[in-house]
């Protein structure tokens, strides 16, 4: 059944989908700024949404109010659920906030206005999520960035950029593979991917992989089915490093450059030597390097000697500005993520959290691998942990799901207010 309502100019169109157990009414409706919005309120409700804010995705697509894996269960256990399609599609940082504030508008419009909001997302929405936290009058009571792109686009970028220079430097010369300025994303990253296969065939290839791997910040375990390498098993740490190389490292730039009017990423002036010692992983690179009998210091002499990235200054503004991080959440925020996640590094999270050192915020971690891809169980306990610390004021014991671990520091740390590394 679809029918017609007036929401202050807001065109909305209701379907009634019948739910086992709980029923409520699913709404799909177009916000003022043009972006789509869909939400469901149980009957059981709790008083509290959620907020959900989506990954990168190259089109719009369908607005979700949550991912499927976890709608039922959520519902299930009281909590209304809403999100947006933020009306464009790519690195929409700039449309994505917006929409979101108009989300919580719309959803308090149609339902009652909740007890407290709860904004959280995924990867690239967790930088949303985030930027939520950050700006006052944004209507959420907390944040709960999971698997997020916490270090914004161009500190992520930076450092993204530092592993596939030294890629393309020393195992892609004469590929094609460009680092930024990138024509077409698909094509580039296939060249990558020819060039990561023959190197890994050979000790002195897997050994520039790791290089290139650890400067990226791709942590040493990132395949979801298989057990973390030991300590020492180096082979097995550059495996899961290349496994997870092509994407973590040459991430979608094209449509970033587009909108940013140029490269927002650069590598002027950085010592790869320094950041290799940095890192904490040198043991890693040391041990591939004399397996294969090859001079590391030769190859840090070429990364110094290389020709340099350099960006447009109008471009980094713009990124700077959608969204750089100043790491001064103004809600309580919680950041979720796997020990091995190798497409958003870890060190994001713990360059975050360093950053907003004093202030409310909390590190969740999953000891397993993999983007994103979380279960039920983690996403249902790290609500409830952030629920309660808006209703006691305080937060509790860090539940059963999570655990202990401190990543590597990030490399090219980059919070808005402060100088980028």
């Amino acid at each position: 059944m679809n029918w017609r309502a007036g929401l202050t100019g807001v065109l909305a169109v209701l379907v009634c989908v019948p739910y086992v157990g709980n029923a409520q009414v699913r709404e799909s409706t177009e916000l003022p700024g043009g972006a789509h919005w869909s939400g469901e309120r149980p009957a059981n409700w709790n008083g509290t949404l959620l907020l959900f804010s989506r990954g990168y995705s190259g089109k719009p697509g369908a607005p979700q109010a949550a991912p499927e894996p976890y709608r039922k269960a959520l519902l299930d256990a009281g909590y209304a659920i809403a999100g947006s399609d933020y009306g464009a599609g790519g690195w929409s940082l700039e449309q994505a906030v917006p929409a979101q504030r108009e989300t919580i508008q719309a959803f308090a419009i149609r339902y009652g206005k909740p007890k407290r909001v709860i904004a959280w997302g995924n990867s690239m929405g967790g930088l949303v999520t985030t930027a939520l936290a950050e700006q006052p009058g944004s209507g959420i009571d907390a944040a709960l960035p999971m698997c997020a792109s916490i270090g914004g686009a161009l500190g992520m970028m930076n450092m993204a950029l530092d592993g596939a220079y030294a890629f393309r430097l020393l195992l892609g010369e004469g590929r094609g593979i460009q680092l930024v300025d990138i024509k077409d994303d698909a094509e580039n990253a296939q060249q990558v991917r020819k060039a990561l296969e023959q190197a890994m065939l050979s000790p002195e290839g897997r050994a520039r992989v790791a290089l290139a791997g650890v400067l990226a910040g791709i942590p040493g375990w990132t395949s979801p089915d298989r057990h973390e390498p030991k300590a020492d098993d180096y082979r097995g740490q550059v495996e899961e490093i290349a496994a997870a190389f092509e994407r973590g490292v040459f991430l979608p730039r094209v449509d970033q450059e587009k909108r940013a009017g140029g490269a927002f990423s650069w590598n002027s002036g950085v010592d790869y030597r320094k950041q290799l010692a940095l890192s904490g992983r040198r043991a890693l690179v040391d041990a591939l390097y004399r397996q294969a009998g090859t001079d590391l210091d030769a190859d840090l002499d070429r990364l110094a000697a290389g020709e340099r990235v350099k960006a447009r200054p109008s471009a980094v503004a713009y990124m700077r500005n959608h969204y750089t991080p100043n790491a001064r959440p103004l809600v309580p925020l919680a950041m979720v993520q796997k020990v091995g996640d190798g497409m958003t590094s870890p060190s994001l999270q713990r360059a975050y959290a360093e950053a907003a050192k004093g202030r409310d915020v909390q590190s969740l971690w999953v000891s397993a691998a993999g983007h994103c891809n979380f279960s039920t169980a983690v996403v249902l306990a790290s609500v409830r942990y952030v629920e309660s610390r808006i209703v006691t004021g305080r937060w509790g014991e860090r539940p059963p799901q999570f655990t202990s671990f401190t990543p590597p520091p990030m490399l090219r740390p980059c919070v808005r207010g402060s100088k980028c590394r």
